[in-house]
């Protein structure tokens, strides 16, 4: 046995979870993503998803990327530094910069590659990049590849951003990179208090909408749009694996950022280009959200009902605002037995332990997509109701 085995034969903490019947992960869906899928055999309430505008298998959609696939075939083979650009993806690139409200943007892969990659030629030796302690998990991967220095403030505390700008020369390159919904508390970022310290310290500012679009703003176009406050921000980046029912992401910015990591980020340079298929399923969803505001009307509609009921029913929400919402545990092993318990119960909903979280702070995340009901949301209520009063969790 190798090196790499004998370091990796004593790691057995998923299969004492498997043992115990609670293991969460890597359930398999047989079925296209919705309100309701067909899982392991089972037919269960999806809570667990991130498809905020519930387009995933909207007929429109899955039409435009099937013509996609027969026009440009299944890949680009290629990056899009080289062989692998579209049309559609500068199209995409084009609607996207209008729509979020920048000169233009770039289009990923993924959207953990975007943070991935331009964090770390954006900012470099000698600049500072300041993120806030519950920053998703690509921003910080991204930042750990940067030669800027790295700081940390305490989430959503304005006073400790302020001190530790305070420390930082005036005259330096500082960029403040936040989540504009948190992925994981459903909280918003303080986007106002946090332009004021911008003017205030000579700052720069991205913000991760991977959460935002389709959910917060005029016609879906995210948290920065939501407070008036897009000019202010230098960076905005985005997913389309949420509410744009696709997979891959993008940055937006000024024509001369842009530029530079256009021909500097590794991520985007030596990754192969976005398949036809996931980028005209992006940009047909991102037309569907402009076209139907009511989409995102139900989707506040369901998550206020929600909001309410969970309240009403004595769970800890914590501060969230947004379709995300926290059911606090407070428990590693109790919050792998409620996912558990609501699997069994018919709810499909997700387990957030170390390191997505403090470990005195697990939760399981229920999120809403404009698609549900009240009813669903009524039946996953009461059935998690039940599993929290048996663990004795809420009273």
């Amino acid at each position: 046995m190798g090196q790499l085995q004998e370091k990796y034969k004593s790691y057995r903490e998923p299969q004492k979870y498997m043992a115990a019947g609670v293991y969460p992960y890597f359930r398999a869906i047989t079925s296209k993503q919705g309100t309701e899928v067909d899982m392991d055999g089972h037919h269960i309430l999806m809570f667990g998803s991130n498809a905020y505008t519930g387009l995933p298998g909207d007929p429109r959609i899955i039409e435009a990327a099937k013509k996609a696939l027969d026009k440009y075939g299944t890949g680009c083979a290629g990056s899009r530094f080289l062989n692998g650009t579209l049309d559609l993806h500068i199209q995409l690139e084009k609607e996207l910069a209008e729509f979020v409200g920048k000169d233009e943007t770039l289009c990923f892969s993924t959207g953990f590659s975007v943070n991935q990659g331009v964090l770390p030629v954006v900012v470099g030796k000698g600049d500072y990049i300041i993120c806030d302690d519950r920053d998703h998990a690509s921003i910080v991967d991204g930042r750990r590849l940067s030669f800027a220095r790295q700081l940390h403030y305490k989430h959503n505390d304005m006073a400790d951003l302020e001190r530790v700008l305070q420390a930082l020369p005036h005259e330096a390159i500082k960029l403040i990179v936040v989540d504009g919904v948190f992925s994981m508390e459903g909280d918003l970022c303080k986007l106002p208090e946090i332009v004021e310290l911008k003017h205030k310290y000579n700052c720069s500012i991205m913000v991760d909408e991977a959460h935002g679009i389709g959910v917060f703003g005029r016609q879906g176009r995210g948290v920065c749009d939501h407070f008036g406050l897009t000019d202010e921000v230098d960076l905005i980046m985005g997913t389309f694996s949420k509410s744009l029912a696709s997979i891959g992401g993008f940055i937006a910015s000024d024509s001369d950022t842009i530029n530079w990591l256009r021909h500097s980020c590794r991520t985007y340079i030596f990754s192969a280009s976005n398949t036809p298929a996931a980028t005209a399923a992006a940009m047909e969803a991102l037309h569907i959200i402009q076209q139907e505001p009511e989409r995102i009307e139900k989707l506040w509609k369901v998550t206020n009902y929600a909001l309410r009921r969970f309240k009403e029913e004595g769970f800890e929400i914590g501060d969230t605002e947004s379709p995300i919402i926290p059911l606090y545990v407070h428990d590693v092993e109790k919050t792998f037995l409620v996912t558990a318990l609501a699997y069994e119960a018919g709810v499909f909903i997700n387990p957030v332990i170390p390191p997505a979280c403090a470990p005195q702070d697990t939760l399981v995340r229920f999120a809403l997509m404009a698609t549900h009901t009240e009813e669903q949301v009524e039946r996953g209520v009461q059935a998690l109701k039940k599993i929290f009063k048996e663990q004795g969790i809420i009273q």
